[in-house]
């Protein structure tokens, strides 16, 4: 029984000492100080590098062109003497604009029937890149496409706003 308690009372002591071991040890106030002053040194004299030149090209500044709409009379496609006046001030500023290609937009009063004014509004359309071309400009460069009367571009319900939404108008693609 005497070994018993001795070999208890050794394992106690163990946990003790195993205990006392872990135990949190108190944190220590670290003092910093202040870093050495270095003295300055002169910078090394910076080599001279020398740069290739660059080669810039110039490229030529293209012109977007401002382009006038057509107007129409009421169930017409056939283009007016302002209208020739017009495209043909188009098709000046299309050739000498470069390659930039355009969309032409047939555009009609509210008046007749949706089909109606979307063919009426192709032939509009179709009868200004017909003249553009018979000017000179590539037809390759020019899209049509009719919306009719569904995006006028007055409102109103008279002859003044019917007058200005009987048009080809012209949109530049870049």
């Amino acid at each position: 029984m005497v070994r018993k308690q001795w070999f208890v009372l050794i394992l106690i002591g163990l946990f003790a000492l195993a205990l006392g071991a872990c135990a949190k040890k108190p944190a220590t106030k670290v003092e910093t100080q202040p870093a050495p002053e270095v003295a300055e040194q002169p910078a090394a004299p910076a080599e001279e590098v020398t740069e290739t030149p660059q080669v810039q090209e110039e490229v030529p500044a293209v012109k977007i062109p401002v382009l006038s709409d057509v107007f129409f009379d009421f169930d017409k496609s056939t283009i007016s003497d302002e209208g020739k006046q017009a495209l043909a001030e188009n098709a000046r500023q299309l050739k000498e604009g470069g390659a930039m290609g355009i969309v032409i937009e047939g555009h009609c009063d509210e008046r007749g029937t949706n089909a109606y004014n979307l063919a009426l509004g192709e032939k509009r359309a179709n009868a200004a890149k017909d003249y553009l071309v018979s000017l000179g400009v590539d037809g390759a460069r020019i899209q049509t496409i009719s919306y009719g009367e569904e995006r006028p571009f007055d409102p109103g319900h008279d002859e003044t706003a019917w007058a200005k939404n009987r048009r080809a108008h012209f949109v530049i693609n870049q």
